[in-house]
């Protein structure tokens, strides 16, 4: 029986982690293609704030965020995130806030602040365009995070371009631990779990 079992782990076991390594090369990929061009809105996913500050990587994807909008890319800008916790400020308003004090228009950025999971977040971004008729974005986050929201996103019928925001490649295992974990969250999201 247990010869039985071992088999049975190994028929499903070794394709599925073949297929997720496989899946995690091609997000590591992805992660350092910056595809930004002229598009309706740019949609920066959320990161942690601090007591109504954005965290550092939040305040990178915000920084990059800036910088396309300065370029023209386009008019319109979407911050994401939930509370996470917090009681008092959402991802979203806190980006919204940061971008602002830059000098964007308060009236070129719109908020989703509902968001607790990159799924929800992206569907919730998806619901937003299609209420204002949009149909492309520039996908601004860190680079292991690009392809698996930008598939969810590009489901929805959008045309999406990632632009990871900038930062030093460490190459270290944290980094490809983040590749595989996305892979994991790819797959889920496909056999349909929303997490």
């Amino acid at each position: 029986m247990k010869r039985l079992v071992a088999i049975a782990l190994l028929v499903i076991g070794l394709p599925v982690t073949t297929y997720l390594v496989i899946l995690a090369k091609q997000i590591e990929r992805q992660s350092a293609i910056d595809e930004s061009q002229k598009a309706d809105i740019i949609v920066v996913l959320g990161a942690a704030e601090y007591n109504g500050r954005p965290s550092p990587v939040l305040r990178a994807r915000l920084d990059h965020a800036f910088d396309l909008y300065a370029k023209g890319l386009a008019q319109l800008i979407l911050t994401t995130g939930g509370a996470g916790g917090d009681e008092q400020y959402t991802e979203g308003q806190v980006g919204r806030d940061y971008l602002v004090r830059r000098g964007i228009p308060s009236e070129r950025i719109v908020v989703e602040g509902e968001g607790d999971t990159t799924v929800s977040t992206v569907l919730a971004v998806s619901e937003i365009m299609r209420r204002m008729n949009l149909t492309s974005a520039i996908l601004v986050s860190d680079g292991y995070h690009i392809f698996r929201s930008k598939r969810i996103l590009q489901h929805q019928g959008m045309k999406v371009y990632g632009s990871p925001r900038p930062n030093a490649l460490k190459d270290d295992w944290r980094e490809r631990w983040q590749y595989f974990r996305q892979a994991c969250g790819f797959l889920l999201w496909r056999i349909g779990l929303k997490l």
